[in-house]
């Protein structure tokens, strides 16, 4: 680079580092020389997050990409930065949860012990296994745990088998079979949709968690997936094959939401249009009725959300739930209403669609946020029993239900009578692997005893105790960037939305605000990555106001959260010096 170098750049780097020309005109000037900016800037002596600033990024084209693309290239500023200033980043900007479930796992080891032990005693050679047999195991389990009666997990289990033998309607050793033999993981999943004490449990589970203890009319029948993501795939994948979705047709997304579900929709895979239903600030992000109405459109087809949402951490409340489901009842009874409820745990007061409108609604739920078990991917899709894609795929013209036998006829001698949520099991797998498809059997055995602990969990204590940790977090936060903390029983506190032209307006006033809303927001968050070493997502990436950033509290500290509130402050500090 040094002896290409032209002289008039050389002589232009010096007038920059004696402040005569500014940074950005610099770098504009050495590219008409065809001078890269990260050549441009090793000239003047800049690292490699400052030239990122200066050489003035294609902001709008870098915001076309995902949150968590550009996450990534927020966290190599932050990450260089700290090299430099030999301090450690905080990285606010993904959503898995530093807490996590402990008493579970403990029982999971020792189930696992038990399935490995009566395994083993079967069997004439070391080191080697049968698989058990299902008479007399609820004994055999009954002798093992008084033998381990001091070890960590066993009063647990013990508790957690008892109620499940008396909620589940299973015989005793059905049920110590079904979770033996599950967590051994020594067969296929049958049925793959999911295991019948599994099954029943996390019904009891959802009814706590989801309805309230209030479930609506009907049963609600599952399916087992690998988290809430694989469930929504298959959702979509399983709408699209049984033609109630085709490409043109109209999907309404409640807004702000989760990056992905944005962007889910308008793939080629999918071709639909996205309508937005816009949450209002102004109203906590409940929706507004001019929003409300976008639901009565004949060619809308499908609603889906995340609620409580994702980044605003807000549960709907009663009222607009109660305005949607009522508009959708008068004006669109087909429609379908696929709801990712991951964050209900987290909230004293949630609202369903499926209290309302128990036969549209595809709910996902996931445990993974609430137990700390992102890594295991444990997720199940509620379905009603009278649901009315069924009735959707049944009023399908003949030739369409034709082309739908062929599809299935590999499963049914009587393929139109499968029901959606079977489809959907068998989609999942692309109908030919339907016999082997389902959630392993240790994600389910997994699934079930995080379902026992919270059902024996009668004073809710462990959800006040991670509510409480989320609190602390969001208080320090607000408190230190000094904005209003939001309040109420619908709030999950998961994820914070600061809204930056808000805090600008409070600090400098509204000409600076006026000010630095012509600039991107994209630039605040490399500035707050590359100079403070500090990494949150744009607010705007998920559909929230464009001068807003998401903190995710669930990974960082207390500390952390404070330290936020002061580098955000400290970013708009810079700003004012620059701006005036």
């Amino acid at each position: 680079m040094g002896n290409d170098m032209h002289p008039f750049v050389r002589e232009a780097a010096e007038q920059t580092r004696k402040g005569f020309i500014s940074r950005r005109d610099f770098f504009k000037y050495a590219a008409c020389f065809g001078i890269s900016a990260m050549s441009a800037g090793t000239l003047l002596g800049l690292s490699a997050p400052e030239i990122a600033l200066a050489a003035e990024p294609d902001w709008k084209g870098l915001a076309k990409e995902s949150p968590f693309e550009i996450k990534n290239r927020l966290i190599d500023m932050a990450e260089e930065a700290c090299s430099k200033q030999q301090c450690s980043m905080i990285n606010a900007g993904r959503g898995n949860p530093n807490f996590l479930n402990t008493t579970v796992r403990k029982g999971l080891s020792l189930l696992t012990l038990f399935a490995a032990e009566t395994a083993e005693s079967e069997s004439p050679a070391p080191d080697t296994g049968l698989r058990i047999a299902k008479d007399g195991l609820a004994e055999r389990f009954n002798a093992f745990i008084q033998a381990q009666r001091g070890a960590p997990g066993a009063v647990f289990l013990e508790q957690a088998m008892d109620y499940a033998a008396r909620e589940s309607g299973l015989d005793a050793d059905e049920l110590i079979f079904e979770l033996t033999d599950g967590i051994q993981g020594d067969f296929y999943p049958d049925p793959p949709r999911i295991f019948p004490a599994t099954e029943a449990i996390v019904n009891h589970y959802l009814d706590r968690v989801v309805f309230s203890g209030k479930p609506p009319k009907g049963k609600f029948n599952l399916f087992a997936t690998e988290g809430a993501t694989a469930a929504m795939i298959y959702i979509f994948n399983s709408l699209k094959e049984n033609m109630v979705l085709t490409p043109g047709d109209k999907v309404a997304i409640v807004t702000p939401i989760f990056s992905p579900y944005l962007e889910l929709p308008v793939l080629r895979d999918y071709g639909l249009e996205p309508v937005y239903i816009r949450g209002s600030e102004a109203m906590q992000w409940q929706v507004p009725d001019s929003e409300v109405a976008k639901l009565k459109d004949p060619k809308v087809k499908a609603l889906y959300m995340v609620n409580p949402t994702n980044p605003t951490s807000v549960s709907l409340d009663a009222d607009t739930v109660r305005r949607m489901a009522g508009t959708i009842k008068a004006h669109n009874p087909d429609m379908v209403i696929i709801s990712d409820t991951v964050y209900a745990s987290f909230v004293d007061e949630f609202n369903t669609f499926g209290a309302l409108l128990p036969e549209n609604i595809l709910g996902v739920y996931s445990f993974s946020k609430y137990f700390g078990v992102t890594g295991w991917r444990l997720g199940v899709v509620m379905v009603h029993e009278n649901c009315v894609i069924d009735r959707l795929i049944a009023a399908l013209p003949k030739k369409k239900q034709a082309q739908l036998d062929l599809r299935y006829r590999l499963t049914s001698t009587k393929p139109g009578s499968i029901k959606f949520l079977d489809r959907l099991e068998m989609d999942s797998r692309q109908v030919a692997l339907a016999h082997t498809g389902g959630l392993s059997g240790p994600q389910q055995a997994a699934m079930c005893l995080f379902s026992l602990f919270e059902l024996l969990d009668e004073t809710f204590a462990y959800k006040k105790s991670i509510m409480g940790i989320l609190g602390k977090r969001w208080t320090a936060l607000f408190k230190a960037v000094g904005l209003p903390e939001p309040k109420g029983n619908n709030l999950t506190r998961y994820y914070a939305l600061i809204d930056l032209e808000q805090l600008a307006t409070k600090l400098y006033g509204s000409g600076f605000a006026k000010s630095l809303s012509k600039r991107h927001a994209l630039e605040f968050l490399f500035r707050l990555a590359g100079k403070y070493h500090t990494v949150c997502l744009p607010g705007a990436g998920f559909a929230g106001p464009a001068w807003s950033l998401r903190v995710a509290l669930a990974n960082i500290s207390e500390e952390d959260c404070t330290a936020i509130g002061k580098n955000i402050l400290a970013v708009m500090a810079d700003y004012k010096k620059e701006l005036g």
